[in-house]
């Protein structure tokens, strides 16, 4: 009963966030673009959060900007993304959240940048690895006092997900598998994912979850991409609406990644990544001469993106005991769960409550960097982005898909 109320009164918390006093210094911020997941992303966390106002929104459809701001009680429209009065000449602003459709992010990142605003840019942050080049490696992340960038990898802040990385033994990881599955009812065919010339595709916009999942508990770069098949959309057949890819890492560990955003509309959400280590000794004084004792260890995180509403960590192990190679003594197998909402649950003084969904983490942290302060330690790099942007491309070129293509904008910098 304990744990029902829990989850209940957690998840009403989510849903419905009360509202904290302001610092007189809170950071302004911008949206850029009337999107459905800033409430989510931003809107919401930013309530609990006494350094941050959410101050203005802008769309080139100014009805559209004006209804958003009513429902969202954000007190100022913008009409359009620049302009004499528009958000990114606003003095007043301190920083955007960008999530407009992926084929625009790179160019408003940059402009936004130009303009000595902090950007917070929703996955996936650019198309290809071109675009990653000149947006991560551009000269205006360089200058000194350079406005803070972030991809909104808003999983990876999760005090869940640092405790399962905690789990996992790198040195001996054989196998590690991601899946991510959404019904087809949440994206339509004709939505904008699946839009090509929009940077549509679900290997870049679902995928880069699971593969940034396999490069983060590998702690590493993916080698190769050994094996990628797509079930192409109907609508678009240069976008896929799902894949299976393999990647091959350092010291021959497999990734699996699945990805479908139009799976069955029986398929619940799914988030989830498995872990399978290779078999090794286990000290056993007990054990008569001649006898070993080995561990086969699995580590399996259900709901990995949005861990405050609901996750549950599973470690397994399996145990060996051996006379010799082929002669097998005794086996058995030992599970436990584990359930992880604050970072205080792992003994780490850092805030947060129970109800702090990932988006919210990820909020302290952008703001803990624009105020130069240390937080905990939890950042996604340029360099992770980039890297990020490569293993996409990888997957997309095994495929037999064309790349998610180079917006014009970054064509005409990259030629001037």
């Amino acid at each position: 009963m304990t744990s029902i109320f829990s989850f209940v009164s957690r998840n009403w918390q989510i849903s419905s966030p009360s509202e904290l006093p302001k610092s007189t210094n809170a950071l302004k911020f911008g949206i850029l673009g009337a999107a459905r997941i800033a409430s989510s992303a931003l809107i919401k966390p930013a309530k609990t959060h006494p350094e941050v106002i959410i101050q203005t929104v802008a769309a080139r459809n100014k009805q559209k900007a004006v209804d958003y701001a009513k429902k969202h009680g954000i007190p100022q429209v913008h009409d359009s993304y620049e302009g004499t009065y528009a958000i990114l000449d606003d003095p007043s602003i301190d920083a955007v959240y960008i999530p407009l459709p992926c084929s625009l992010h790179c160019e408003w990142a940059l402009k936004a940048l130009s303009k000595g605003k902090h950007v917070l840019l929703e996955k996936p942050a650019v198309a290809n690895a071109s675009e990653a080049e000149a947006l991560f490696h551009s000269p205006l992340l360089q200058k000194p006092n350079a406005p803070i960038l972030l991809e909104a990898f808003h999983y990876r802040f999760q005090p869940t997900w640092q405790f399962f990385l905690s789990l996992v033994d790198r040195p001996n990881l054989e196998r590690v598998i991601s899946v991510a599955k959404l019904p087809l009812y949440i994206i339509p065919r004709t939505g904008n994912q699946f839009n090509y010339e929009l940077g549509g595709g679900n290997m870049l916009e679902l995928g880069t979850y699971v593969m940034c999942v396999l490069r983060e508990i590998t702690g590493a770069e993916p080698e190769e991409c050994t094996r990628c098949t797509v079930r192409k959309s109907p609508v678009s057949e240069l976008c896929d609406e799902a894949a299976e890819a393999t990647f091959r890492f350092p010291g021959d560990v497999v990734g699996e990644a699945v990805m479908d955003m139009r799976a069955s509309a029986s398929t619940l959400p799914t988030f989830k990544v498995t872990v399978v280590h290779k078999e090794i000794p286990v000290e056993d004084d007990k054990l008569p001469r001649g006898q070993q004792l080995l561990r086969v260890r699995k580590l399996t995180l259900n709901n990995f993106l949005m861990s405050a509403t609901w996750h549950r960590i599973d470690i397994e192990d399996d145990f060996i005991v051996r006379k010799s190679a082929s002669e097998v003594v005794k086996r058995w197998t030992k599970k436990e769960s584990k359930k992880i909402y604050t970072f205080r649950d792992i003994g780490i003084d850092q805030p947060g409550e129970p109800s702090w969904i990932s988006y919210r983490h990820q909020l302290e942290q952008f703001v803990n960097h624009i105020r130069g302060r240390e937080g905990s330690g939890l950042w996604v790099s340029n360099e992770d982005s980039l890297a990020q942007a490569k293993m996409i491309d990888m997957a997309y070129e095994k495929s037999g898909l064309p790349l998610r293509r180079t917006s014009k904008f970054v064509q005409l910098e990259a030629s001037v």
